[in-house]
């Protein structure tokens, strides 16, 4: 049987279209009218007016941070139930992460614990010098909340929307919130470069400053002259080509994984023990990857035990991301709850959720998991 991947790249019919023509111009080192093009469609799609095409989603981030100053001996807050790249850029400026469990209306940094941590700094003396939201496989935080929080304790906010491209919070685009915000165009998301990121925000200068920085800060000479220390975090004309091509695809995308979501939802959603990460109230999740719990109580298995049984019929599932203060490497760190997060990660499995999946893909994937619950 064909592999059955988790969330593979998936090509429209531009980017062959759109790469030849940048070999055709010669534009084939870093930056060039690809670049400057994708930066501006982007812009326009999230409804942000500056946009910086980067690297890497985690370029970005380490990017944004300078941006707000965040540096050694500070402490930036962020969700526990993350990928490790939010918490890894924090270290990259000498701050120290602090993890806010999630709330169960979207899986997400709860505002309540937010709240209590920026309560309790105050008090101490010893405030945030930033706090990092990321909407989480494919659904926003909840801004309406963060954003009044952020603003009443004047700690800036950084948007990791890294996997959230397409989605919405109370009509506003992922992506719109906050002092900036960043994008991973990595080969497992909802569009794809291969390899690449963006920051955008609504601060013409901080965006311009940002790719300074990440051109290897090049002071304006016609030498090599630097006055700062710099980064090599630009996009390649390239990938900005193929990103371009994938743009124009990107509702299709999202129509394609809500399609898998609402699938998947209706074939299992009666079985006992089985519940789906739900969709928040106040916005629309673009569903990147569909995730839900298992009780094994209820359901007479475990989530590893129907993740070992998909692979056994080469069929790709992963559990939830594993939180920050579970891992070795920030165990150390400071944690507000946790327990939920933990629950989630233990209990969590993401089903194969790429826009190219048929519909016998999927009935694979449902067959297996129906069997193991019906042992």
């Amino acid at each position: 049987m064909k592999r059955i991947y988790l969330s593979p790249p998936h090509m429209g019919g531009d980017e062959p279209g759109l790469v030849q023509e940048t070999f055709e111009s010669n534009w084939i080192a870093p930056l060039g009218p690809q670049v400057d093009a994708f930066e501006h469609e982007f812009a326009e799609a999230v409804e942000v007016p500056h946009a910086a095409a980067l690297s890497s989603g985690t370029g970005a981030l380490h990017l944004a941070l300078l941006m707000e100053g965040v540096g050694r001996r500070d402490v930036v807050v962020c969700p526990a139930l993350t990928f490790s790249a939010t918490a890894n850029a924090i270290t990259y400026v000498g701050a120290e992460p602090i993890f806010i469990d999630s709330d169960l209306e979207t899986w997400n940094l709860d505002p309540n614990l937010l709240r209590e941590e920026l309560v309790q700094r105050a008090e101490d003396g010893n405030q945030a010098a930033a706090v990092i939201a990321v909407d989480l496989y494919g659904q926003c935080a909840d801004y309406a909340k963060i954003v009044e929080i952020c603003d009443e304790f004047d700690v800036p906010l950084i948007e990791d929307a890294a996997e959230a491209l397409g989605a919405s919070c109370n009509g506003q685009p992922a992506g719109s919130f906050g002092r900036c915000a960043i994008f991973s165009f990595n080969g497992n998301k909802i569009i794809t470069t291969s390899g690449g990121g963006m920051l955008v925000s609504h601060d013409e200068a901080l965006v311009s400053k940002a790719r300074f920085l990440a051109t290897q800060a090049r002071d304006p000479a016609p030498h090599y002259q630097h006055s700062e220390i710099g980064y090599n975090y630009r996009m390649s004309n390239v990938l900005a080509a193929i990103g371009r091509g994938q743009l124009r695809v990107l509702d299709e995308r999202v129509r394609a994984r809500r399609a898998n979501f609402a699938h998947y939802h209706r074939e299992l959603a009666g079985l006992s023990g089985l519940e789906f990460m739900p969709e928040a109230s106040h916005g629309r999740c673009t569903r990147w990857l569909t995730c839900l719990t298992i009780d094994p109580a209820d359901f007479g298995a475990t989530r590893e035990d129907v993740r070992l049984a998909l692979e056994s019929e080469n069929i790709e599932a992963r559990p939830v991301w594993k939180p920050m203060h579970l891992q070795p490497v920030f165990a150390e760190c400071r944690v507000r709850g946790g327990e939920i997060a933990r629950a989630l990660f233990e209990n969590g499995l993401c089903l194969p959720s790429g826009s190219s999946l048929t519909r016998e893909d999927r009935d694979r994937v449902i067959s297996v998991v129906k069997r193991v619950g019906s042992r």
